[in-house]
């Protein structure tokens, strides 16, 4: 997937995150960007994907589910189809595998960083907290599935669900998700904090609910302290 171009920096619209002069950034690296629908996540993402395209790095833009052909099919069905917690797992763990074997493995062996929007924390999240479905089986799925790959740096954008809310309404149909009440959403942003927790040394968690200049303030920030 490519990603569209950045526009001309203007009143409303941030300034690229430069970096510093002669800093070559992460190559070969694994990052993830997570959070509750309506977080804002994705404003962010061609930003940084710019960042490290402009110190001559290969940047693979993609996400989850989807990412190949058959995954992107998964996606339609797990968006717009109705379907019980296990199912849904089923869903995005294949999608997941594809993935995977057709694209982010082979980009991370050629040295490319790989920039996704969403990967297994969300499976925790809304399947594993969001649905109430059994974190052991979702983390035997994870086993089979990922071989040990995890990302290398998970940018967690924390909004809370009410703010989310009013946010995907101003901008988008929801679609079978989204469409979720807010409690669903609470126990969403519970299971990212929960997954957080427990690998602090992965996760960077950005506080979502300021502007878009005080967001992409708070991801330099965390670019920066790792030198990227």
């Amino acid at each position: 997937m490519t990603s569209p171009e950045l526009t001309t920096p203007g009143p409303s619209t941030p300034a690229p995150l430069a970096g510093p002069v002669g800093s070559a950034g992460p190559a070969s690296c694994f990052v993830t960007v997570e959070g509750i629908d309506g977080a804002g996540k994705t404003s962010h993402v061609d930003a940084i994907a710019e960042r490290w395209r402009a110190r001559g790095l290969e940047v693979l833009r993609t996400r989850e589910p989807g990412g190949t052909p058959l995954a992107e099919a998964l996606r339609e069905l797990f968006l717009h189809r109705r379907m019980d917690a296990l199912t849904e797992a089923l869903l995005v763990f294949a999608a997941r595998r594809d993935h995977l074997v057709q694209v982010i493995e082979p980009a991370l062996a050629r040295g490319a960083v790989v920039l996704c929007d969403r990967f297994t924390d969300a499976t925790f999240a809304y399947q594993g907290s969001g649905r109430g479905f059994d974190l052991g089986v979702l983390a035997q799925l994870e086993a089979w599935v990922q071989q040990g790959r995890q990302p290398d740096l998970t940018l967690w954008f924390d909004l809370d669900p009410a703010t989310a809310a009013q946010r995907r309404a101003a901008a988008r149909t929801a679609d079978r998700l989204e469409a979720e009440p807010l409690d669903f959403f609470a126990r969403v942003r519970a299971g990212y904090a929960g997954r957080a927790a427990a690998d602090p040394a992965r996760f960077a968690r950005l506080d979502a609910g300021g502007t878009l200049e005080q967001v992409r303030a708070q991801v330099l920030a965390v670019l920066e302290a790792r030198g990227w």
